[in-house]
């Protein structure tokens, strides 16, 4: 074998073990990168989680959805494919198990969703919601914060804000995601900012901690749930439960 070809033959070599370093490397990444999305969702491949499905606040059939709801849905099914889980989906009304056991996606407010209702009363005491007389939920209060409904119908094309929370009750137990929005498109931008930026959440709140967001949906007529910016952090006023004044 002449230098010449012995050169070609290292050189094909050195660049087949070159790309082959350069392929294994781009796995483990992309398997790191999977291993955090599941370890903040708390989907594990193969494991399974649950995703509340709410009714549609004002349609006369119980099982009606909301169509940006469905949407919200789909993205959520996309995300539990993406980690390798399996997505189990339940009515609201027909939940019947305690936090811990299995990931758990909950949409809607109190008003569509009976298993939002009873997250709010059990672990987001300092949360709550106020209807108008026409059942539109108008206003969220957390402590003494209140963030009101903007209608579309106002100049600047309204706003919405929706509670996006996650709850880890105990340690080594599989968490709970709530979104809890004023309509069904806050529902679905709570849901793509969830799904966004999950790794700066998991940075900001440790990889197993619990939040509680109030998100602001901007101006939804003309942008849908594209435009979302962070209203506040209300963790801390969430989580706490307001002292029950004693009768003189």
């Amino acid at each position: 074998m002449t230098d010449s070809v012995l050169n070609v033959v290292l050189g094909l070599v050195a660049s087949a073990i070159s790309a082959g370093l350069g392929w294994l490397a781009q796995a483990l990444r992309r398997r790191r990168k999977v291993e955090r999305v599941r370890a903040f969702f708390g989907l594990p491949a193969g494991g399974e989680c649950l995703i509340v499905v709410n009714q549609h606040p004002v349609s006369p059939s119980a099982k009606s959805v909301s169509r940006n709801d469905v949407y919200a849905l789909m993205e959520l099914a996309a995300l539990v494919k993406e980690c390798g889980a399996q997505a189990e989906l339940v009515p609201h009304d027909d939940v019947r198990q305690g936090l811990g056991n299995k990931a758990e996606f909950c949409i809607g407010g109190p008003v569509s969703n009976e298993r939002t209702a009873a997250h709010l009363a059990s672990w987001l005491p300092g949360a709550s919601y106020a209807q108008d007389p026409d059942g539109q939920v108008s206003v969220l209060t957390v402590g003494t914060e209140e963030y009101r409904y903007g209608k579309e119908t106002e100049p600047t094309g309204g706003h919405s804000f929706v509670l996006l929370a996650r709850l880890h009750p105990t340690p080594g137990s599989r968490p709970a995601f709530l979104i809890a929005g004023q309509t069904a498109v806050a529902n679905h931008a709570a849901v793509r900012y969830l799904v966004a930026n999950h790794r700066r959440l998991a940075r900001r709140h440790a990889q197993a901690g619990t939040f509680v967001l109030v998100l602001k949906v901007v101006n939804p007529k003309a942008y849908g749930p594209d435009v979302v910016e962070l209203a506040a952090d209300v963790t801390a006023d969430a989580l706490r439960r307001t002292p029950v004044s004693s009768a003189a």
